[in-house]
């Protein structure tokens, strides 16, 4: 299927399906095997951003959440800390980020997850 989220200036999208294989996957940082990549974002007429992440175990790194976000971990074991305390979440577990939350991500695993934000995280 072509990803929506890449046919800027095609019509909204009402109804898609993707998996992992539809993410246009790049490295988030040149040093680290951590990959992401959109399959809905602000070109697909919505208010909200899908994507996937894949994380190499033992990979790590700070972020701040500047939007909604809920992490649906698919394959492995992925832990969020924030505040000092660890949120870990296996496969079919969600972890909730509150817009303007600063934080630490770390795979225990080899993980691949979900993205959903509100409003989009890229500009």
């Amino acid at each position: 299927m072509d990803n929506p989220a890449q046919n800027a200036g095609s019509a909204p999208v009402r109804v898609a399906k993707f998996n992992i294989s539809d993410a246009p996957l790049s490295k988030l940082y040149p040093e680290k095997t951590i990959e992401l990549g959109d399959v809905i974002d602000r070109r697909s007429g919505g208010t909200i951003s899908i994507g996937y992440a894949r994380y190499k175990s033992g990979e790590a790194n700070d972020w701040k959440v500047t939007y909604d976000e809920a992490l649906v971990i698919t394959k492995g074991n992925f832990t969020v800390v924030y505040d000092g305390q660890d949120y870990t979440a296996a496969l079919g577990e969600v972890i909730y980020l509150k817009k303007d939350t600063t934080i630490f991500y770390r795979a225990n695993t080899d993980v691949e997850l979900v993205y959903v934000t509100y409003p989009h995280w890229r500009p």
